[in-house]
């Protein structure tokens, strides 16, 4: 193990303090996202959540959205990722009049390396899930705070605090 993860309970996590994985995926529009694109300009809250009209995750997007313009005053962007193809993600979008941005993971690629993925079983068979997760990274490409197993419910105002702590 290296000293940018660290073991808890069992599972390994990012740790604050290291750069950033960069990843590129499609948005909701198709539009391909770098996280490295921010680097220099923006602190982006990255999280990764279980899939598009879950309950939980929508009361989680749905509250990151109500703080979307305190989170660009303090000079932010907020990612919202999950395993949805692009298309789901514009309906959900759509649905909820989100104001995040939601990028599609379908191969898992961002989601494994922040340490977001866990097998699960559902009717006999295995799947990959998402352990709802977030990352505040700052301009300069470091993860300052990485959050495992966020209830959704009053997270988007934690991290915004989060965030102005950093400074716009």
């Amino acid at each position: 193990m290296t000293a940018s993860v660290r073991r808890q309970g069992g599972n390994i996590m990012l740790s604050p303090g290291v750069a950033a994985p960069d990843f590129e995926l499609p948005d909701a529009t198709m539009e391909m996202v770098r996280l490295s694109d921010y680097r220099g300009d923006k602190h982006v809250v990255l999280y990764f959540y279980h899939r598009d009209d879950d309950p939980g995750c929508t009361v989680e997007a749905i509250e990151f959205s109500e703080l979307a313009d305190k989170f660009h005053r303090a000079g932010s962007v907020i990612l919202g990722v999950s395993l949805d193809d692009p298309l789901c993600h514009e309906e959900f979008r759509d649905k909820h009049g989100l104001q995040v941005r939601l990028l599609s993971d379908g191969e898992g690629e961002a989601s494994r390396r922040y340490y977001t993925l866990r097998e699960q079983e559902r009717n006999g068979m295995i799947k990959l899930g998402t352990i709802r997760s977030t990352f505040v990274v700052d301009r300069d490409g470091l993860v300052r705070h990485a959050l495992y197993h966020v209830s959704p419910r009053g997270h988007a105002a934690e991290v915004l605090r989060l965030i102005q702590q950093l400074g716009a």
